[in-house]
C-alpha cells in the first residue's frame, strides 16, 4: 500500500533535493569531487533470483579502523559516514554469469538490481560475485569505478537461516539511552566495539549447525542506517561473526516522513522477504528486549507459520522484561518458543537441547566468553588506571 502524501513534507523533501543537487555541481566544479565510490552492499538470493543494492557515493577516503584510533580519529570517520555526497542518477552495469544488467540510482544515490537470468542459477560455492560498473561519467579525469558485489546463494544442506538483529544483540549500544548510544557509536571503532561475550562462537555453532559444515545462513537486519554499513561489515569481519547480508535502513527526510521508515516496519519487510526467498527453510531468530524485537518476531510467527524454530531475546533491560515475557507467552500459544536469555552461554545450551548445535562446540563457546569478559575487565582497569 503506497503511503498517503504529506504535501508539506513532499516540499521540504523537494527542497533538500534542489539543495543537494546544487552543493554537488558547485562541488563538482570546484573540483572537489576527485573521485567516485561504487559501494555494494552483499545480496543474496536463490536459484531464480539475486537481490543486491548498494550506492554511488564521492569517495570519503575512510579507509581501515585500528585499535590505537584516537577519539579523535573515530569522531573524524564517523563524521565523514553522516556527511556522504551522493551521486544521483546515474547508470550501473552489473555483470553476472555471462548476463548484464543496468540500473540508475535514485535521489538519495542508491541502486537496486533483481537479476532473474534466463536459465536457472548454478552457484557451487555460496558466495557469488556481481561485477559493477558506472557506466555515466560525472567528473573529469574519472577513470574507471568499478566493484564486486557478494551475494549470498543457498549451496549444500542447510538445518536452518538464521536472522539476527545487530544492535543490543550482538554489540552493546545502550539503543534506549540517546547520549549513550550516540558516545558509544561515535567514539570508537570497529575494533574497539566489543561484542557481547561468546557471541562469535555461538554464532558460528549455529552456522555448522549439526553436520559441522558452515553452511546455514545468517542475515543481520538492523534499523541502523546503510551510512554505517562499512563499519558493521569491518565489525563482524575483525570480532569473527559469521559474514551475512547487512539489511539497514536510509534515514532522513522523505516525502511522507521526517525520518524515512520506521524500525518495526523496516524489519519487518526486510524478513519477509528473507523468509519468501528461501520458502523452504527454517529459521532462527535473535534479537533483544530494548526496543520491538519482541513484538516484530511474534508478527513474523503470526505471518509465517511453521517456519519458525526459535526465538531468543536477549534480556538487556530490566525495564522491558515484563513486556518481553508478556510477548514471549502469546508466542509460545502460537507455537513457538521465544526465551528470554541473560548471555550467550545460556542461548547455546538451549540450542544444544534442541539438537542444533553440536556438544564439541559447547566447549568453544563457554571459553570465549570467559576470556571476552576477562579482556573487558582488563580493559576497564586499563581505563581506571
Amino acid at each position: 500500500m503506497s503511503k498517503k502524501r504529506n504535501i508539506p513534507l513532499t516540499i521540504l523533501y523537494e527542497i533538500k533535493l534542489t539543495i543537494n543537487q546544487g552543493v554537488l555541481w558547485i562541488w563538482i566544479k570546484l573540483g572537489l569531487v576527485k573521485s567516485l565510490l561504487i559501494i555494494p552492499y552483499e545480496g543474496f538470493g536463490n536459484e531464480k533470483e539475486i537481490l543486491l543494492v548498494g550506492r554511488v557515493i564521492r569517495d570519503n577516503r575512510i579507509g581501515a579502523s585500528d585499535p590505537e584510533d584516537t577519539v579523535w580519529r573515530n569522531i573524524g570517520r564517523m563524521r565523514r559516514r553522516f556527511m556522504s555526497v551522493v551521486i544521483p542518477g546515474v547508470k550501473v552495469k552489473a555483470e553476472f554469469q555471462g548476463e548484464e544488467y543496468v540500473a540508475t540510482t535514485d535521489e538519495e544515490g542508491y541502486f537496486e538490481f533483481e537479476i532473474r537470468p534466463k536459465k536457472p542459477i548454478q552457484a557451487h560455492v555460496r558466495w557469488q560475485q556481481v561485477a559493477l560498473t558506472l557506466v555515466d561519467r560525472v567528473i573529469g579525469n574519472q577513470g574507471d569505478v568499478k566493484a564486486f558485489g557478494d551475494v549470498f546463494l543457498p549451496v549444500g544442506n542447510l538445518d536452518y537461516g538464521i536472522i539476527s538483529d545487530v544492535d543490543d544483540t550482538i554489540i552493546p549500544t545502550g539503543a534506549m539511552r540517546m547520549m549513550e548510544m550516540l558516545k558509544t557509536t561515535f567514539a570508537k571503532n570497529a575494533h574497539t566495539r566489543v561484542p557481547f561475550p561468546g557471541v562469535a562462537a555461538f554464532y558460528k555453532a549455529l552456522q555448522k549447525g549439526t553436520d559441522g559444515i558452515e553452511s546455514n545462513p545468517f542475515f543481520y537486519v538492523s534499523s541502523s542506517p546503510w551510512n554505517l554499513y562499512d563499519f558493521l561489515h569491518e565489525l563482524l569481519q575483525i570480532h569473527h561473526i559469521p559474514k551475512g547480508p547487512l539489511m539497514l535502513r536510509d534515514i532522513g527526510l522523505s516525502r511522507t516522513q521526517l525520518i524515512s521508515g520506521s524500525h518495526s516496519e523496516h524489519k519487518l519487510e526486510q524478513i519477509r522477504h528473507i523468509l519468501s526467498t528461501y520458502s523452504g527453510l527454517p529459521f532462527i531468530l535473535i534479537g533483544d528486549s530494548g526496543q520491538e524485537d519482541p513484538a516484530i518476531y511474534l508478527e513474523v510467527v503470526r505471518e509465517f507459520p511453521g517456519r519458525i524454530l526459535m526465538i531468543f531475546i536477549r534480556d538487556v533491560h530490566a525495564s522491558r522484561h515484563a513486556y518481553a515475557e508478556k510477548i514471549s507467552e502469546e508466542s509460545k500459544e502460537l507455537g513457538v518458543e521465544m526465551l528470554l536469555v541473560k548471555d550467550t552461554l545460556e542461548a547455546s545450551r538451549f540450542a544444544f537441547g534442541k539438537g542444533w548445535i553440536l556438544e564439541e562446540d559447547m566447549g568453544g563457546i563457554a571459553e570465549e566468553k570467559v576470556k571476552n569478559e576477562a579482556d573487558s575487565e582488563g580493559d576497564l582497569l586499563k581505563l581506571s588506571n
